[in-house]
C-alpha cells in the first residue's frame, strides 16, 4: 500500500423508514433553522417532503423549503438559494434528492457562510480558500453521484457554461439517510445514469499509475462486480429492494474515497463528460458512458496490463491464449457493451443526436483545459491535443 489519508465522517442511516430520522439527526448536529433543498415535484408527489417536514417539526426545528435544484446545478439558482438562506437565518442545509440537490445545498452552504465572498470568482475558482461552510445533511433518493458521502460539489456558470468542481472536507455531509425504497419510482434511464456514475467514480480511481495497492484494487473490483450485477437486476425488476439497496450503498462507497486509497486518481473521463453536460445540459452519467470507450482506447497503451486485469477481475474474461493488449481491448469492449445494454449512449451522436462541428470540439477542449491552464488525468496525462483527439474519437 502507498501512503494515504482517509477521512469519511458522514453518519449513514440505512434502511426502510429512515427518512423519519431527518429531524432528530439535524437537531443532534445543533440545527435550529433548516433550509430544505430539493429538486422537482417528485419528492412532493411521493409524500417524502411532507414526511421530512413533519420530522423536522417534531424535533422542534424551524424549516423553509427551497426547490428547483436541477441536473448540472446552475450558479444562478445557487445564488438565489444563498439569498434565501441568509434571509431565513438558516444554520443547517438539508438536501432531499440526488447529487444535484446535494451539490446545490453544499454550494448554498458555502455562500451563506461566506456572504462577503463571491461564490464563483473567489471560492469556486479557488482564489480564496474555503475556510467555513454551514453543515449539510442528506435524504438520498437516487443512487448515483455519491455526493452524500463525498467532499466535492460541482457547479455550472450560466453565461459561460463553465463547469467547475470544488473539493473540501467542509462539504462532507454530517449525516446521510439512505432508504432504498425511496428509489422505486426512478425512470429506467435515470437509474442507468446512476449505475454508470457509480461505476465511473470507482473506475476513475482504479485506472491510475499505481499497481501496488492490493486491497484498494480488490475493494474496487468487488464494488464494480456488485454494481454490474445488481444494475441489471434493478432494471429488470423495478421496485425490488435487494438490488436497489446494493446500488445505493455502492454509490456512497464509490465516492467517499475508499476505492482510491493510496492511488493517484485519474478522473479524465469525468472532466471530458463535464464539458458535454455543461454545453448540452445532458445527464452526467450519460456523458461518462459516451466518453469512456474513446478515453480507454486512446489511453490503453499506457498500461494494457491494467485493463487486462480489469477484464479478468471485473468481467470474468478468460485471458488464456491472448496477449495483454488483446485482453485489454476485450475488457474495453465488455464495458462499452454493458453501457449499451443498460441504455446508455456510447458516443457523442447518441448523447446529443448528431456529431459536433470541429469548432465546437475545440471549444469543449479549451474549456476542459481551463483555457490552457491545466492537463487532465494521471493514468495517461492528457494535454490539449490529447483531449481534442479523444473528443474526435467519440464524435460519431
Amino acid at each position: 500500500m502507498q501512503a494515504f489519508e482517509f477521512y469519511s465522517p458522514t453518519k449513514i442511516l440505512f434502511g426502510p423508514g429512515t427518512q423519519a430520522q431527518a429531524g432528530p439527526q439535524a437537531a443532534a448536529c445543533g440545527a435550529s433553522r433548516v433550509l430544505v433543498v430539493y429538486g422537482g415535484q417528485s419528492a412532493a408527489r411521493s409524500g417524502l417532503l411532507d414526511q421530512v417536514y413533519s420530522s423536522l417539526a417534531q424535533a422542534g426545528l424551524v424549516w423553509e423549503a427551497f426547490g428547483g435544484a436541477r441536473p448540472n446545478p446552475r450558479l444562478s439558482h445557487v445564488r438565489e438559494g444563498v439569498k434565501r438562506a441568509l434571509a431565513f437565518g438558516a444554520d443547517f442545509l438539508l438536501a432531499v434528492g440526488g447529487g444535484s440537490a446535494i451539490d446545490t445545498a453544499k454550494a448554498i452552504a458555502d455562500g451563506a457562510a461566506n456572504p462577503e465572498r463571491d461564490l464563483w470568482e473567489e471560492l469556486w475558482l479557488k482564489r480564496v480558500p474555503l475556510e467555513r461552510s454551514l453543515p449539510v445533511g442528506v435524504v438520498l433518493t437516487i443512487p448515483a453521484a455519491g455526493s452524500e458521502s463525498s467532499h466535492s460539489a460541482v457547479l455550472t456558470r450560466d453565461d459561460t457554461l463553465e463547469k467547475r468542481g470544488l473539493a473540501s472536507d467542509l462539504h462532507r455531509p454530517r449525516f446521510a439517510i439512505l432508504n432504498p425504497e425511496l428509489t422505486y419510482t426512478l425512470p429506467a434511464y435515470q437509474l442507468s445514469c446512476g449505475i454508470t456514475d457509480i461505476m465511473m467514480h470507482t473506475m476513475d480511481r482504479y485506472f491510475n499509475p499505481v499497481s501496488t495497492n492490493e486491497l484498494t484494487d480488490e475493494l474496487s473490483e468487488g464494488l464494480l462486480r456488485t454494481v454490474i450485477r445488481n444494475g441489471r437486476l434493478a432494471l429488470e425488476r423495478p421496485g425490488s429492494y435487494q438490488p436497489m439497496s446494493e446500488l445505493m450503498w455502492a454509490g456512497s462507497l464509490s465516492h467517499n474515497g475508499l476505492t482510491g486509497l493510496g492511488d493517484n486518481m485519474d478522473f479524465a473521463t469525468h472532466q471530458l463528460g463535464h464539458e458535454l453536460s455543461a454545453q448540452f445540459d445532458a445527464a452526467h452519467g450519460a456523458t461518462l458512458a459516451a466518453m469512456w470507450g474513446s478515453w480507454a482506447l486512446y489511453c490503453v497503451d499506457a498500461n494494457p496490463a491494467r485493463f487486462a486485469r480489469f477484464g479478468r477481475a471485473v468481467w470474468g474474461l478468460d485471458g488464456t491464449g491472448r496477449t495483454e493488449m488483446e485482453q485489454a481491448l476485450a475488457a474495453i469492449a465488455a464495458t462499452v457493451q454493458y453501457f449499451q445494454d443498460i441504455g446508455m449512449p456510447t458516443c457523442i451522436s447518441q448523447l446529443v443526436g448528431k456529431p459536433l462541428s470541429e469548432e465546437l470540439l475545440e471549444t469543449l477542449t479549451r474549456r476542459c483545459t481551463f483555457f490552457g491552464q491545466r492537463t487532465i488525468g494521471s493514468f495517461k496525462v492528457l494535454c490539449h491535443d490529447d483531449i481534442l483527439a479523444i473528443y474526435r474519437m467519440a464524435n460519431h
